[in-house]
């Protein structure tokens, strides 16, 4: 698409994406719609791209989505990783979008979307998995920043970062430094991560927001700056826990 800027599909952040993402761009570039270049990816997919004109004017976008198994798509990167997402994690968003449809059901449309829909949302859009051995587990979740990249750096070789979430993938295309992804708290086995997402993902675990913050752009390999160890000094977005059980600051969001 004229104008838009194109996702970098070296860098480290969309591995496993390359290949459906560069087929798709090409589909568009030969006049394709997005949705028209997203359906012919993959047929099957649990639902069907259609124009964003599709989705009636009242109607609530996840609920629409739920009832007629079709998404309707914008012209944009942030639809163009939607979409990826849906390809790839068909299994977990099918069940994202019926935990939306189901609250939204319940309680309606109102000024708060509620405990579960925000932590949908968030895990939707900026959401992340981790497999990684125990040490840099505990480092991570007691957000001992300097330890988790610097001291136990080497180990960072056999673990895997897999972005979930479409609105940082796209925020990934100009990289800063502050972005964050919410990881899911759990270690996650790298085969069949879509299947083992979607058998956690209830109504009330989610409500607890069982993610824990994680500037991507500090993981070793992943960008050029933090190989200078003066890159994770910054308090701003490497924030500790409070001491003494205070309110924790989590970093920036994307």
């Amino acid at each position: 698409m004229e104008g838009r800027l194109t996702p970098d599909w070296a860098a480290p952040w969309y591995e496993g994406w390359q290949g459906a993402g560069r087929r798709i761009e090409a589909r568009q570039a030969g006049g394709a719609s997005l949705a028209e270049a997203l359906n012919t990816e993959r047929p099957a997919a649990p639902v069907r791209f259609v124009p964003q004109s599709a989705l009636p004017e009242g109607i609530a976008y996840e609920r629409f989505v739920f009832q007629h198994r079709e998404c309707p798509t914008r012209e944009n990167l942030h639809d163009f990783f939607n979409g990826l997402c849906w390809l790839h994690f068909p299994r977990a968003k099918s069940r994202l979008n019926e935990l939306q449809a189901l609250e939204i059901e319940r309680d309606g449309i109102g000024s708060r979307r509620g405990p579960v829909r925000d932590a949908i949302t968030l895990f939707d859009e900026n959401g992340a998995l981790l497999d990684a051995p125990a040490p840099l587990w505990d480092a991570l979740l007691a957000r001992e920043w300097r330890r988790l990249f610097v001291d136990l750096r080497p180990l960072w070789t056999q673990a895997r970062l897999v972005v979930f979430g479409h609105a940082l993938l796209e925020k990934l295309v100009q990289p800063r430094k502050d972005l964050t992804a919410h990881v899911w708290a759990e270690p996650c086995p790298s085969a069949d991560a879509d299947g083992w997402l979607a058998s956690r993902l209830e109504a009330a675990r989610l409500a607890a927001k069982p993610y824990t913050p994680l500037p991507v752009l500090g993981i070793p390999g992943w960008w050029a700056p933090n190989l200078n160890f003066s890159f994770y000094d910054d308090s701003v977005v490497f924030r500790p826990r409070r001491p003494h059980g205070g309110a924790e600051s989590a970093p920036p969001h994307p």
